[in-house]
C-alpha cells in the first residue's frame, strides 16, 4: 500500500459513512458501495458527518452499486443480516489482493469470508463508536471516541500497519492485535448481553444494570467462560464495570433495530455464543433463554 490508499466501502450506513468521510478527508480515495439511490446521494452530495469529536463537515466520494476495480482495502460495514447480498457487491476477482476488512459483530464470520475471498487477504476489525445514519449521506457521530482494533491471522503484517496509519491519521484511535480471537472474543463478551438484555426488555442500559443486575451478571459470568473455552479474555468484573461506566440511556444496535422493525442480528451474536458453548461443552442456560425470549422479535 502507498501512503495514499484506495479503499471500498460496502454499506456507507453509520460506521461505514463515517469512515469513508473521515479516510477522504484525509486524501484517500474512497468509493462507497451501495444501492443505486443512495450511491446517487453520494455522488451528488458526498457524505454530510455531524461529530462533535471530529467536527462537521461534508466529504466527497466516489460511488457504485458494485466493485469494478482493485483497492487496497475494502471495508464490510453492513449489518449481519444484510451480508450474503451485499457481498454480492464486491466480486472476488475485482477485490482481487485488496484486504477484506469486515467490522461485523459475532465471531463466525472470517471463517465464511474467507471461503469466499482470498483467506490470507481477510482482515477482521473491532470498532467502538456510537454512528448513525439518519439519511443517505448524512452520519450523526454521537460517542465522544471512536477506536478500532485491526487483526487478520494471516494478512501481512506491513499490510495492516499501513491500513491501520491511515486510520489513526483520519481520526479513530487504532492499534493492530496480534490475537484475532482474542480481539472478536473480546467485542462478543461484551457485546452480547449487553445487545440481548437490552432488546428482551426493551430497556436502556441503565434501566437493565439496575432492575435485572443479577441476570446480567449470569450472562456475563457465562460469556466469560465460553470465551475462555474458545481463547478469548474472560474478566466479568471488568466488563461489569465497563457497562455501569456507560451512560444510563445507552440503547443497543440490535435494541434499536428491533424498535424500528428491522431484522435483528440475533443469531450471529446469540447463535453463536450457543453455538460456541455447545462446541465446548459450557452451560450457559441464562443465554439460552434470553435468546429464546428475543426470538419471537427477530
Amino acid at each position: 500500500m502507498a501512503n495514499e490508499l484506495s479503499v471500498a466501502v460496502l454499506g456507507p450506513g453509520g460506521v461505514g459513512g463515517l469512515l469513508a468521510a473521515l479516510l477522504s478527508r484525509t486524501g484517500h480515495r474512497v468509493i462507497c458501495l451501495s444501492g443505486e439511490k443512495t450511491a446517487e446521494a453520494l455522488r451528488t452530495d458526498g457524505i454530510q458527518v455531524r461529530s462533535a469529536r471530529f467536527g462537521d463537515f461534508t466529504a466527497r466520494v466516489e460511488a457504485d452499486t458494485e466493485l469494478r476495480e482493485p483497492v487496497d482495502a475494502c471495508l464490510v460495514t453492513v449489518k449481519h443480516t444484510a451480508l450474503d447480498a451485499a457481498l454480492a457487491r464486491v466480486p472476488a476477482p475485482a477485490l482481487s489482493d485488496g484486504l477484506l476488512v469486515p467490522f461485523l459483530n459475532g465471531v463466525e464470520h472470517p471463517a465464511a469470508l474467507r471461503a469466499r475471498y482470498r483467506p490470507g487477504r481477510v482482515a477482521p476489525a473491532v470498532i467502538r463508536v456510537e454512528s448513525t445514519r439518519v439519511a443517505p449521506g448524512v452520519i450523526e457521530h454521537g460517542s465522544p471516541f471512536a477506536e478500532i482494533d485491526l487483526t487478520g491471522t494471516d494478512v501481512p503484517r506491513t499490510r495492516l500497519d499501513a491500513l491501520a496509519d491511515a486510520f489513526a491519521a483520519a481520526g479513530p484511535a487504532t492499534r493492530v492485535l496480534e490475537d484475532e480471537t482474542a480481539a472478536l472474543w473480546a467485542k462478543m463478551s461484551f457485546l452480547a448481553p449487553f445487545a440481548l438484555l437490552t432488546t428482551r426488555y426493551g430497556l436502556s442500559l441503565g434501566e437493565v444494570r439496575t432492575r435485572h443486575r443479577d441476570e446480567l451478571t449470569a450472562l456475563v459470568e457465562e460469556t466469560a467462560a465460553i470465551s475462555r473455552a474458545c481463547g478469548g479474555p474472560a474478566d466479568p468484573a471488568q466488563a461489569l464495570a465497563r457497562y455501569d461506566a456507560f451512560p444510563p440511556s445507552t440503547k443497543s444496535s440490535m435494541q434499536r433495530d428491533a424498535e424500528a422493525g428491522r431484522p435483528l442480528e440475533l443469531d450471529a451474536i446469540g447463535g453463536a455464543l450457543l453455538r460456541a458453548a455447545a462446541r465446548h461443552g459450557i452451560p450457559a442456560p441464562v443465554a439460552a433463554r434470553v435468546v429464546d425470549e428475543v426470538h419471537p422479535f427477530a
